[in-house]
């Protein structure tokens, strides 16, 4: 079948700006009758025909996408979302479109926050991050006509087009391929307890590439929640089984900062010992020099906005342009390839060595060491 035709596939056969096409659509008494008549044409030519999301949203008044945060106490280090939300803003700003945040916790309905920004009209549509099973949101949103698109699978609607997500699978599975290319021996992980669709995502591409690589050892995968200590504790035994030559892949930098700690308190060091890698290339992982795998942030909000908009800014390419449709079905969401962030934590492979495995993991609290 044919690429689907896009406004900047008017433009350029137009020989006129984005905006321009916009206008014809929406507001053709702006436009010269010569210019209008050829853009016109055009659209016929290549068949065009604007993206039903974005005309819902011209039919409202406020031009703002509101998108829930959560709470000061929820900010923890690592937090993916802050950096992801500078990222959104910069790119709404060029397509003129505003970011409202707003708390969507409530005791009651989940949905209140949105039933009522929607009804004083303070945004057109929504963005909508943490996705998870049984989420309401998308139908809720679908059922009233609010445009909106996800940062995350819509896991219980793998028809569902509307969502952009990174392949934690591919992301962790290239962590395993770096660190066999460096030498190391085994490689363990690290994760989230089985039930997250993330978490089981990102444990899946581990043991398929270490499987297949032959680097999978028998008591190498442990799980965690998304708390330092908790992750230290997880991580001792891990590493000690792994021994010099080891590496450890983490489902999160939070996760691998507990690992970071084991090694510390043991006498052993990240990147000379052990390997150690993270994901999602935060805070953490800058300040502690770990290797990490860095979701495409930038890329994943224009592509969101090109969702509900219809259109690209006027420099970016098409949503097609390095990323692949899911393969739940030929229609669905857009997922992006993360990428491994080389630093210190995860140097060429030492040779084997007979240092003492980690005692018991340090106290720790989620805002660091102590």
């Amino acid at each position: 079948m044919r690429k689907r035709a896009t406004l900047m596939d008017v433009a350029s056969a137009s020989g006129v700006s984005r905006q321009t096409v916009s206008n014809v659509l929406n507001a053709p008494e702006r436009v010269a009758a010569p210019t209008l008549d050829r853009v016109r044409r055009e659209i016929e030519r290549l068949g065009f025909r604007p993206h039903t999301a974005a005309r819902a949203l011209r039919r409202r008044r406020a031009a703002a996408l509101g998108i829930a945060v959560g709470s000061p106490a929820d900010r923890r280090l690592g937090n993916v979302l802050d950096p992801f939300l500078y990222e959104l803003t910069v790119a709404a700003r060029e397509r003129d479109v505003h970011v409202v945040t707003f708390s969507a916790a409530s005791a009651g309905d989940p949905m209140d926050q949105y039933e009522h920004l929607l009804g004083v009209q303070a945004v057109d549509g929504f963005l909508i991050t943490d996705t998870r099973r049984d989420d309401p949101r998308p139908a809720w949103l679908r059922s009233r006509g609010v445009p909106f698109a996800s940062f995350g699978r819509m896991w219980d609607e793998p028809g569902s087009t509307s969502w952009v997500d990174v392949d934690g699978s591919a992301g962790v599975a290239a962590g395993v391929r770096h660190r066999v290319a460096q030498g190391y021996r085994s490689v363990g992980f690290l994760g989230w307890p089985a039930g997250s669709p993330v978490g089981d995502d990102r444990r899946a591409g581990w043991l398929a590439a270490a499987v297949e690589l032959g680097v999978h050892r028998a008591g190498c995968d442990a799980s965690a929640p998304q708390d330092v200590n908790a992750a230290a504790e997880a991580a001792a035994p891990l590493i000690a089984r792994l021994g010099s030559g080891g590496a450890l892949i983490c489902a999160s930098d939070l996760l691998a900062l507990g690992a970071w700690t084991v090694l510390r308190e043991s006498g052993l060091r990240a990147g000379v010992d052990v390997g150690l890698v993270g994901f999602d290339d935060s805070d953490i992982a800058r300040s502690f020099d770990l290797t990490s795998v860095r979701q495409p942030l930038a890329r994943i909000a224009a592509t969101m906005l090109e969702m509900i908009t219809g259109a690209p800014a006027d420099d970016e390419q098409p949503i097609a342009a390095g990323s692949r449709r899911h393969p739940f079905t030929e229609s669905g969401g857009v997922l992006l390839e993360p990428v491994v962030v080389e630093r210190g934590s995860s140097r060429t492979a030492p040779a084997p060595s007979h240092r003492p495995a980690p005692a018991s993991p340090p106290h720790l609290t989620n805002g660091g060491t102590t």
